[in-house]
């Protein structure tokens, strides 16, 4: 007896993302925190004395792929009479595109939440277009502009809607 077989070619296959790292700003990791930050937004590039300023204020968190820096993230605590929380994730563009973005958004959300929030907000440098593309998708609206003095590159605040 001879039983057919088909092989279908290419073979679909389902695999799983591998699940990044996320730590929390710490001496070991402030550094690629800074670094992160500086490439994603170089109008705007922090020291490390600004950025442990920034550690005892707000939720910082780096991410990592093994040992690979990816990206880092940013929530500031909620405020105000509608308890906003910003939430901003920043993915280091060789990484892109991949579903890192998307699982640290879920997670700093998630974080702003359970912290009070009840209203979600971001910030996105007006020439990163890939950020705005990104919190757009997300139904965040655009809400304001600042444009720092003597420079040409707007800060963007969308608003979760």
């Amino acid at each position: 007896m001879i039983n057919q077989l088909t092989l279908v070619w290419p073979m679909p296959l389902s695999v799983a993302m591998p699940r990044l790292r996320i730590e929390p700003v710490g001496d070991a990791t402030l550094e690629d925190w800074r670094h992160v930050h500086n490439v994603i937004i170089p109008s705007d590039p922090l020291s490390t004395d600004e950025v442990r300023e920034r550690v005892g204020r707000n939720h910082l968190e780096v991410a990592y792929l093994g040992d690979v820096l990816v990206g880092c993230t940013t929530v500031r605590p909620p405020a105000g009479d509608a308890a906003t929380a910003t939430v901003i994730v920043r993915v280091l563009p060789a990484h892109r595109r991949n579903g890192y973005g998307e699982e640290l958004y879920e997670t700093e959300v998630a974080h702003a939440r359970t912290s009070g929030a009840r209203a979600i907000e971001t910030v996105v440098l007006a020439s990163n277009a890939d950020g705005l593309r990104f919190a757009l998708s997300h139904e965040f609206v655009e809400v304001s502009r600042y444009l720092p003095p003597e420079d040409e590159d707007p800060f963007i605040t969308l608003r979760l809607q």
